[in-house]
């Protein structure tokens, strides 16, 4: 079983790679978590576990210097998510949400791959921008569920065995 590789983060804010003992940037860690390599960024000073935070930074100058992701709405709902919603169950649905996102992503390239014969950029760009676009109404929705179930019942709540008992 393999170790995280540990990259440690000096009060100077540059970070340290201690595997490969060299100073790297933000975008060495995109890097690492591109090709899956396992890591936890420590605080020099403290050793606190700061991975999650330097990880929010990379999405950030993802978000500010590639193509933005995440609409301002789904950010601002986010925000106001915290202290309303379980972040346990929260995180978990994020995660899975954008798990199956990227699985149909991959199944579609396959499948114009097989029609098509290659990998036409333009047909799978038009398909993704759908899904996204069908992905991001979803997620608006819960969270939009999320932020109203904390303050009224919803209609449609309940699992289907519960509506069906009901109706």
């Amino acid at each position: 079983m393999s170790t995280a590789r540990v990259i440690k983060k000096y009060p100077n804010r540059r970070l340290y790679d201690t595997e490969e003992s060299r100073y790297i940037t933000l975008s060495d860690v995109r890097d690492l978590v591109i090709r899956k390599i396992d890591f936890v960024v420590l605080d020099k000073k403290s050793g606190d576990d700061i991975t999650r935070s330097i990880l929010l930074q990379v999405i950030s100058e993802q978000e500010q210097h590639g193509e933005a992701i995440m609409s301002q709405d789904f950010l601002s709902q986010v925000i106001r998510a915290y202290g309303k919603v379980v972040p346990g169950f929260m995180a978990n649905y994020m995660e899975q949400s954008l798990k199956l996102f990227m699985t149909q992503q991959q199944n579609i390239r396959g499948q114009v791959k097989r029609v098509v014969g290659v990998d036409p950029v333009g047909a799978v760009a038009d398909i993704a921008q759908k899904n996204f676009m069908r992905w991001k109404a979803l997620q608006d929705e819960v969270l939009q569920r999320l932020m109203r179930g904390s303050r009224e019942p919803d209609e449609d709540s309940g699992t289907a065995e519960d509506r069906k008992k009901a109706g």
